[in-house]
């Protein structure tokens, strides 16, 4: 089956497949998100780590609309580095913001089970983002586009670009979108 699938997606749809497959992801939280924290902020906040307690003190006001923002500033982001690494096979980004994505399918999946209940994301951080993300690493190696060293690489860079991106979409949004 996997051989069809190579046959059938070319490396560079692959490739821009990733902004599919963030958006969907992003999709669910920018969905659930609100609704979750208002139903769910009173016992979560109750049984989760003081350093964990402070982020979700943050986020508890969040609305639908100023996590869209902070995606729209991520989206942004990886339009030209996903540009870069399809048409020029300049991978080092492109591969960081994977690998970030990749690891944020953990997070997803850690919160769901610490604290015993659906988070938002976790449905297509599980059936979309793990599978893209998987199958991708494996193309991009198994045509030696990058290697296991490159991969390593990417994880501090991707987190060096991503995360400031996530922190100042964040802040933004809630100059662009307040709470009513």
């Amino acid at each position: 089956m996997l051989e069809a699938i190579d046959e059938a997606v070319s490396i560079n749809s692959l490739i821009w497949l990733f902004l599919a497959a963030f958006m969907i992801h992003d999709f669910e939280e920018i969905i659930t998100v609100e609704g979750w924290m208002r139903r769910n902020y009173d016992q979560v906040s109750r049984i989760v780590p003081n350093g964990a307690g402070r982020f979700l003190k943050d986020f508890s006001d969040i609305t639908g609309s100023q996590f869209a923002v902070a995606v729209f500033f991520e989206f942004i982001l990886f339009i030209p580095f996903t540009y870069i690494a399809a048409e020029r096979n300049a991978m080092l980004l492109f591969t960081g913001f994977n690998a970030i994505m990749l690891i944020h399918v953990f997070t997803h999946v850690g919160q769901s089970l610490y604290l015993r209940r659906y988070t938002p994301g976790v449905v297509t951080a599980v059936l979309v983002t793990l599978p893209y993300s998987a199958y991708l690493f494996y193309r991009l190696l198994d045509a030696g586009l990058v290697h296991g060293s490159d991969l390593a690489w990417s994880i501090p860079v991707g987190a060096a670009t991503v995360l400031p991106a996530v922190w100042i979409g964040h802040q933004c949004a809630r100059r662009i979108a307040p709470n009513r």
